[in-house]
């Protein structure tokens, strides 16, 4: 009895030990990353102003620079210039239209008096008729006028989309950012020349970050998307450890990349898993960290 009562012990001691030393190797290794952002210049000149350093933290829509617009302003009041006095020359035609109308207004009283005149036998038909005749002189000449006006109104607007056009042209020469983030790199200075598409720098959310594990054939069926796990990162004393959440989960395997572990470990088979972690201001881009899954307990 004292044999089989020393030897349940024994067994019970190493299974213990077992499964110690199986909790305490995590399920994934990898690096953070983060949603980066590479802002270029939407506009061609000289950067007046850009004010902002690397590891700056920017809000989103916050303007932070400017290219020069001075040719563009001169161009658009040109164009202001130009539309005025467009309108003015539509204004001369309508003022025409206006006599016009004042003038068929009087033939139209005339016609009404000459029109009772006739019915009272005291005028002649053909009185009326040449009345008649003069008010649709009138009317003929009110359309040959609107007429000329309508390709007046016509180059008026096609200014007017030019002046959409350059005022686009100065609102993109404004230098916005995009995201709240975290400047990364830094591409262009002050008073230097910039082109369309030209970047100027690079900036990434740092706020929710972002895992990138691999895992075994082996362990897919333990790991889904939305499924909740710890990430535990290096620190002075130990470990520090995050909640998170599985985002993604590559469809596709690929070989082990070359910053895991061993050479054997490299050319396995493994499946790419990203997982979302808020960041308390610890976590960097490229820091390595592990991914743990919350074990069921027996």
């Amino acid at each position: 009895m004292k044999k089989i009562k020393i030897l349940s012990w024994a067994v019970l001691a190493i299974s213990t030990l077992s499964c110690d030393k199986k909790d305490t190797k995590a399920d994934g290794y990898g690096n953070f990353e983060a949603t980066e952002v590479t802002v270029s210049a939407e506009a061609t000149g000289k950067i007046v102003s850009f004010a902002l350093n690397e590891g700056d933290f920017i809000a989103a829509n916050k303007p932070i620079g400017l290219i020069d617009t001075i040719q563009l302003y001169y161009s658009q009041q040109q164009l202001e210039a130009t539309k005025n006095a467009v309108f003015l020359k539509s204004k001369n035609v309508l003022s025409q239209v206006t006599i016009l109308q004042e003038q068929r207004k009087t033939i139209q009283t005339e016609k009404t008096r000459i029109q009772n005149l006739l019915d009272a036998n005291a005028a002649t038909q053909q009185q009326l008729d040449a009345i008649n005749g003069q008010a649709n002189v009138i009317q003929e000449q009110i359309k040959s006028i609107q007429t000329q006006n309508a390709p007046i109104l016509a180059e008026a607007n096609a200014i007017g989309i030019q002046i959409d056009k350059i005022a686009d042209q100065i609102q993109k020469s404004k230098i916005i950012n995009p995201i709240d983030g975290t400047v990364l790199a830094k591409y262009a200075e002050p008073n230097e020349i910039t082109t369309f598409g030209k970047p100027l720098y690079k900036i990434a959310n740092t706020n929710q970050m972002i895992l990138r594990v691999y895992v075994s054939a082996n362990q897919l069926s333990q790991i889904k998307i939305g499924q909740a796990v710890t990430v535990k990162v290096d620190v002075e004393n130990g470990l520090k450890s995050y909640p998170a959440t599985v985002s993604w989960i590559s469809s596709v395997a690929e070989f082990t990349p070359k910053i895991i572990q061993t050479k054997e470990e490299r050319v396995s088979l493994v499946y790419g898993v990203k997982v979302l972690v808020q960041n308390d201001g610890y976590l960097k881009i490229g820091m390595p960290a592990e991914m743990w899954r919350h074990k069921s307990k027996l």
